[in-house]
């Protein structure tokens, strides 16, 4: 069933067109999040980002309830163009004690809750992806773009630095110096520039990055879910856990892993040579 969050489905007096909001879909252990404010390019406004975050809540709960992997997407030519800066502009003017409220109150929840995920995230980018649209990007754990898309931080152009974890996310992804002329700069870069440097998996021709999105998310959906859930948190922890704890680390989790039933029918289908059925325990 889908259900759209945020905003209803009917049409609204601001004239955007209907559905809009971020709609929430599962199947097959497959959630999708959209947003679905196409003819904004997805601009973050008080809608779309209470959607999003509410529906990354959903999404965290589900995960508990049989949801093994989640996709997010956008309708549209765009991905996301960032923060709403009409909403912002008319706050600065009517109430400037208010005008960041979004950052402690919507961005910080969300991206602590996308990089909490036990389970593998996918996003597919179409078109822009800038500002806070690259933080929900870069909270990813494959990221899947379309030839045209084309990424940039955009802060530092209207005088402000970095929210939604850009410049943490992008340090430590890219390394401190690349991130910095991306930050300071301000430059866009392409699908390929993303793929070269790493911050892309796959870069796949336009208007086909959500149905190669949905494929990958409904292979991981059917992989080894505890053993994606241990290498997710393998990951997180390999930037500060000395290399003794670490490998300590993975020997405790080997020796976990080595006691689920998909373990033990990845090894029999390999001895049998056939594909295994995982059943994500």
């Amino acid at each position: 069933m889908a259900v759209t969050e945020g905003a209803t489905a009917e049409s609204r007096a601001d004239g955007y067109p209907a559905p809009y909001g971020v709609a929430y879909d599962v199947t097959d252990a497959v959630a999708v999040i959209e947003l679905r404010g196409p003819a904004s390019g997805n601009t973050l406004d008080t809608h779309l980002r209470s959607g999003l975050l509410m529906a990354a809540r959903r999404l965290t709960t589900d995960t508990a309830r049989g949801v093994r992997a989640a996709l997010i997407t956008a309708r549209g030519k765009h991905f996301c163009v960032g923060q709403d800066l009409r909403e912002h502009a008319r706050l600065l003017k009517t109430a400037p004690a208010t005008a960041f409220a979004t950052i402690p109150n919507d961005y910080n929840p969300l991206v602590k809750e996308l990089n909490a995920l036990p389970v593998p995230l996918v996003v597919a980018v179409e078109g822009a992806c800038v500002g806070a649209g690259l933080g929900i990007a870069l909270c990813a754990d494959v990221r899947v773009a379309a030839e045209g898309a084309r990424f940039a931080t955009a802060f530092t152009s209207i005088g402000l630095a970095s929210d939604s974890g850009v410049a943490r996310a992008l340090a430590r992804q890219l390394g401190p110096s690349r991130a910095a002329g991306l930050m300071l700069l301000g430059d866009q870069f392409s699908a390929r520039d993303a793929e070269h440097w790493g911050l892309v998996h796959r870069v796949v021709g336009d208007g086909t990055a959500a149905a190669e999105g949905l494929a990958l998310a409904r292979s991981l959906a059917a992989g080894p879910t505890a053993a994606h859930r241990e290498a997710k948190a393998l990951l997180r922890s390999a930037a500060t856990t000395p290399l003794p704890a670490a490998l300590e680390r993975e020997a405790v989790i080997q020796r976990r892993l080595g006691a689920t039933d998909d373990h033990h029918e990845a090894v029999a289908a390999f001895l049998e040579r056939r594909s295994p059925a995982f059943r994500g325990h």
